[in-house]
């Protein structure tokens, strides 16, 4: 076979199992990249290579490695110019001394313990051919450094992007790589010259070269950053400039001596952060890099780990402490110096976690050292296993020490005192009494939805809140647009578009009782469903869309939504009715429609012009006419001025759906509550609904009962009676 043919061939399956695997990895709540390495790892000799050794050696034979290593050194130059790209010098902006103590003080504690352990490993695992001092400047190293790129995402992931603890974070990483960078290359030079009198020279050098590229390199790209300001777009001209601005910096950095990768990195740093100049450039770089060419750099990597090594247990007790080391010496580091500087106990415990990730930049230094032959073969199969561990443990233990909740109160609590500080109802502030939660995914075209969930809450009888909640979707987890610059961008350009909405509404005092939640997020059910409960929503309002893969008209997020939400549900099929003027109940007397019956009250107590009519359909064949208790019940305890706006009608017909079309086509809003008698149960959302949906002249909005102890005219009941003194109407609604 050719080589070139075997070569696609291979590219073929690694793109197609790292697709595959890290989509797994996703589903088990971890970082992508970490499923791309496991991946390349089963390619090589510890899976693939141990179930199919025939086809392995057949699919990936000796003489096409080095094609595929010079394919992941392309891959790594411009993906560490990503990074570089990346690391905007705001991060170093908050808390830089804090920081630099915590980030150094971890360095130095875990640098110690590796060089402790470097004694022990030294004689066991290296060879004459290398020096005590590399190897422990090596193992430092790999043992030291912080992965940026997979923090910064985990950050996103959580929400922590603003926060006190993600802030200092990102600062302590960015700390972090810069001086484990540093180390990387003193180390790579002393192995290169066997010395570190040797290495001199290669430090001058580098030294001279970093000082031209931060005056002079960046003077030139600033001109760049004009050029691009003038035109408003990155021609492909100067793409290609840059491209081989990044080729050349990394070759010279090689030539000096110390590695590739110092080149392309620098270049991305010293970049200007002009936000859309960054942002084109990286969205132009990194699907190609990312999607072809660093699976393939884990690939060539995991066909130099050999787990088999490890077959002995005095070895995997070694593997074992190895890793212990390298969690202890970052853990205790961060914890110990956080702690020191008056960080609170918690957040100290999740930065030590978040400070433990490692994933691909330790990757890529064990790869360098495998490379000069200062660590060997076994060894680097320990020190994957350990950035694996690291990498993976962080999420769960982040969890664990600083919950999602906690998260999320700590957001709830800050629009609260927002909503303190309005003061929406009178100087005296008083906790709204009524909470309405609207998942809106495109502000952009969901006004009404708005519209109808101001008109619900009112302002005349209670305090109430509207929560807008505005959930961005990243699919990926380490693009760029994951980045917590990118995603504070995102989410200040929602936020902006919202309250470009929000001022649109009539009347302008309504507006008072709008506060936008806008997240980042990775699962919108479950995420609405959290923070529906932390917020003590009474109603959460969900737009109607059409499911993509799905013939139910209420199936996917809104149908997830209907069935998973803790809170009552409503959603709402738009027909772009202007008018809040004619409501319509079609009531058949269950929970549902109970609910359904509440909002339209809701509506008749807030809108002076609001009038309902309650529909009551029997089938051919039955002659009750009566209403029930509870609902005789409830128009009795009505103020005057409402019962005067409620028409009940009683028909029978052969089909229930039928009538409530044909009553809906004079109709503004037709509020249905699910049911069986309309086809709807809690799992199945069937064809009676659908066909509502469908043929409902009307708006239409159709109700789902959580709990049968909330109540949503408790407060507007108890009010009104007490405004007009009519106390025959008093007593206890919470059983309504």
């Amino acid at each position: 076979m050719q080589t070139v043919v075997l070569v696609l061939i291979q590219i073929l399956i690694i793109i197609g199992l790292s697709r595959l695997v890290g989509l797994v990895f996703r589903w088990l709540q971890q970082p992508l990249v970490i499923g791309e390495i496991v991946a390349g790892i089963m390619l090589g000799p510890s899976l693939f290579g141990l179930i199919a050794p025939e086809l392995a050696a057949t699919l990936f034979p000796a003489e096409t490695v080095p094609f595929l290593n010079v394919l992941s050194q392309v891959g790594l130059i411009f993906f560490m110019f990503l990074i570089g790209l990346e690391l905007d010098p705001k991060y170093l902006k908050g808390n830089i001394e804090t920081a630099v103590f915590t980030s150094n003080f971890s360095i130095l504690l875990t640098f110690s313990l590796a060089s402790l352990l470097a004694l022990l490993l030294y004689p066991l695992l290296s060879n004459s051919t290398v020096s005590f001092t590399a190897f422990a400047l090596f193992l430092g190293s790999a043992m030291s450094v912080t992965a940026f790129p997979v923090l910064a995402r985990i950050i996103t992931e959580n929400n922590l992007q603003g926060t006190r603890l993600g802030t200092l974070a990102l600062t302590c990483a960015a700390v972090d790589d810069l001086t484990a960078w540093c180390l990387l290359a003193l180390a790579i030079a002393v192995t290169r010259t066997n010395s570190i009198v040797g290495a001199i020279p290669t430090i001058i050098e580098s030294i001279i070269y970093i000082a031209l590229m931060v005056t002079f390199g960046r003077w030139f790209l600033t001109r760049l950053a004009s050029f691009y300001k003038r035109n408003g777009k990155l021609t492909q001209l100067v793409l290609a400039g840059i491209y081989i601005g990044v080729v050349t910096s990394a070759l010279i950095t090689e030539l000096i001596g110390i590695h590739l990768i110092f080149g392309a990195f620098l270049l991305g740093a010293i970049m200007p952060k002009n936000p859309g100049l960054v942002r084109e450039l990286a969205e132009k770089t990194e699907d190609f890099v990312l999607i072809f060419l660093l699976p393939i750099f884990f690939a060539y990597s995991g066909l130099k780990t050999q787990i088999g090594l490890l077959n002995r247990p005095e070895l995997w007790l070694i593997c074992a402490t190895v890793v212990g080391v390298a969690i202890i010496g970052k853990y205790v580091g961060t914890y110990l110096a956080a702690r020191f500087s008056g960080i609170e106990k918690r957040e100290a415990l999740a930065l030590g976690w978040l400070m433990n990730t490692r994933g691909l930049t330790e990757l890529i230094v064990l790869n360098i050292g495998l490379s000069l032959g200062v660590i060997s073969p076994l060894l680097f199969t320990m020190l994957v296993i350990m950035a694996l561990v690291t990498t993976f443990m962080t999420s769960p233990l982040l969890e664990w020490t600083y919950p999602k909740r906690l998260i999320q109160l700590d957001v709830l609590e800050a629009i609260n005192e927002k909503e303190e500080s309005a003061e929406v109802i009178s100087p005296v502030y008083h906790a709204p009494t009524y909470r309405i939660l609207t998942p809106i995914a495109n502000p952009n075209t969901q006004k009404s939805l708005l519209q109808l969930a101001v008109a619900i809450a009112g302002v005349r009888l209670e305090t109430t809140v509207v929560h807008p909640l505005s959930l961005i979707e990243l699919e990926e987890t380490y693009l760029y647009q994951s980045t917590p610059a990118e995603a504070e961008r995102l989410i200040k350009e929602r936020r902006d578009r919202l309250e470009a909405i929000i001022q649109t509404l009539e009347p302008p005092e309504i507006r008072q009782l709008v506060h936008p939640i806008i997240r980042i997020s990775h699962d919108v059910t479950r995420e609405t469903s959290e923070i529906a409960k932390l917020d003590r929503t009474d109603l959460t309002l969900v737009g109607w869309h059409r499911p993509a893969f799905s013939s139910n008209r209420l199936g996917g997020r809104v149908g997830q939504m209907l069935s998973n939400v803790p809170t009552d549900v409503a959603i709402f099929v738009d027909r772009r009715k202007q008018k809040l003027e004619t409501l319509l109940v079609p009531y058949s007397a269950n929970i549902h429609d109970d609910l359904a019956l509440e909002i339209a009250l809701r509506l008749l107590f807030n809108r002076d012009t609001c009038c309902l009519t309650i529909l009551r359909v029997l089938q051919n064949g039955l002659h009750k006419t009566d209403l029930n208790y509870e609902l005789r019940t409830l128009l009795e305890r009505l103020p005057k001025h409402i019962r005067d706006r409620i028409d009940i009608q009683i028909t029978t017909a052969p089909e229930p759906m039928e009538a409530v079309v044909e009553a809906s086509k004079n109709i503004d809003l037709t509020i249905a509550g699910t049911s069986r008698a309309w086809g709807i149960e809690r799992q199945t959302l069937g064809r009676y609904t659908d066909l509502l949906a469908v043929e409902c002249d009307s708006s239409l909005l159709i109700t789902r009962r959580y709990s049968q102890v909330t109540s949503h005219l408790a407060t507007l009941l108890n009010n009104s009676n007490n405004d007009t003194n009519q106390d025959q109407f008093g007593g206890n609604t919470e059983d309504e």
